[in-house]
């Protein structure tokens, strides 16, 4: 039997007085790709930083049998280090033994060959984007929560994400993405959100 990645049951959210959802239900399993849709303000990102454990609901229970990598609308991303430290730094916050090698090839795969060793700061906004979907390159988590992960990005950048996203999901890995875009991947499933 194919065991949920992430499982959330009967999850409730209230912030600034305003109830997101309710009652909610969500459980991803390997090879999945679940896409969250709905108007701004209607609780896609609340719902991934829930699930991240970044956030707190108000009632309910998500149950983490896998690691997760969460990607939000901020980069993460330290201005003063360059791509390259950047990405060094985070497998070593993920405790990932993972090659000089592998990181090199990752900031390449990302378009950012030229720019490894300039400071994140004088990047341009989809260059930056770019060097945050490096951490999909080189992360060993199954789960991937993805808040409007085609933000800044050009068709270039698109084309290699979803190609990311299709790996991963054929390696047995899953993903949760908040989207205004339709991501076209088959057999995708959609949770609408303030409908």
């Amino acid at each position: 039997m194919n065991q949920p990645l992430i499982e959330a049951n009967d999850l409730s959210c209230t912030v600034a007085g305003q109830l997101l959802f309710d009652r909610l239900d969500v459980t991803v399993l390997s090879g999945d790709v679940l896409e969250l849709w709905g108007p701004n303000g209607s609780g896609k990102s609340t719902l991934l930083r829930c699930l991240a454990g970044l956030f707190s609901v108000d009632t309910g229970v998500i149950k983490y049998p896998e690691r997760l990598l969460y990607l939000g609308h901020r980069s993460g991303l330290n201005t003063s280090l360059s791509p390259l430290e950047n990405l060094r730094w985070y497998v070593g916050l993920c405790r990932q033994e993972t090659s000089p090698e592998v990181l090199s090839s990752a900031i390449q795969r990302v378009g950012l060959e030229s720019y490894k060793d300039v400071p994140c700061r004088m990047l341009s906004a989809g260059q930056a984007r770019r060097a945050t979907l490096a951490r999909l390159c080189v992360s060993d988590s199954r789960l991937w929560l993805l808040d409007e992960p085609m933000t800044s990005l050009d068709d270039d950048a698109v084309a290699l994400l979803r190609n990311l996203i299709v790996e991963h999901r054929r390696m047995g890995g899953a993903s949760i993405c908040a989207t205004h875009v339709e991501l076209g991947f088959p057999e995708t499933r959609v949770l609408e959100l303030g409908a």
